[in-house]
């Protein structure tokens, strides 16, 4: 998990805010949002996405100062009005302790920019799955959409994973050691599931969550 002052220096580095204030403003928060996080040394992960959306950042440069702080697009997408198809598939992903059979048919077929989606990862990598279960509340509710991009499958601290162990998946955050892999829950309410020894080897990361949709 990045720590406030790392992340509010890369942001301050890369865009124009200057302040706190300016950081509320930015994510459309209060400013003892701003100030909760600073208390707690830790940044929300949709703060991360929210930004780099907002002034076409890397999302691994604002997380982990990994390449560089511009977001690598395809310079042609920019000015396209071009669309993308992502399929919605049957399956949906299990955020409680459920299990579910993995089933790749697409049911629906959903239209975004595909300018967009390359700023969050490989438009053709990526699929919509709905999630059931509340052990990811409050980012991830019962009933949400998320879109999964397959292409990302290396583990990073506090990014969300679609991961499957035998025939089931869920969707967690995921601490990776070298003999266990542990997943993790936002609702306090769930315990860590901890995944070892012939169990890893039904182990796979589907891929990362990279953005979730809600209905009211």
């Amino acid at each position: 998990m990045i720590d406030f002052h790392t992340f509010f220096t890369r942001v301050q580095e890369a865009t124009s805010i200057a302040t706190q204030h300016d950081l509320a403003k930015a994510l459309g928060v209060n400013r003892s949002a701003i100030t909760q996080a600073k208390r707690r040394n830790s940044v929300p992960q949709k703060w991360v996405l929210a930004l780099s959306r907002s002034f076409q950042l890397s999302v691994d440069w604002l997380e982990f100062g990994s390449g560089r702080p511009e977001a690598q697009i395809d310079p042609s997408l920019l000015e396209s009005t071009a669309t993308f198809t992502v399929p919605k598939v049957l399956a949906r992903l299990c955020a409680g302790d459920g299990s579910f059979e993995v089933e790749a048919t697409p049911i629906e077929e959903h239209i975004f920019k595909e300018s967009w989606l390359a700023q969050k990862g490989t438009p053709s990598a990526m699929v919509l799955m709905d999630v059931i279960g509340d052990s990811m509340e409050p980012f991830i509710c019962q009933g949400d959409t998320v879109l999964v991009d397959q292409s990302q499958t290396t583990l990073r601290p506090d990014v969300i994973y679609a991961v499957g162990i035998d025939d089931s998946i869920m969707v967690k955050r995921v601490a990776a050691e070298h003999d266990k892999i542990t997943l993790l829950s936002d609702n306090p309410a769930y315990s860590p599931i901890t995944v070892q020894g012939d169990e890893l080897l039904s182990f796979r990361v589907i891929g990362r969550v990279v953005w979730s949709a809600r209905d009211y």
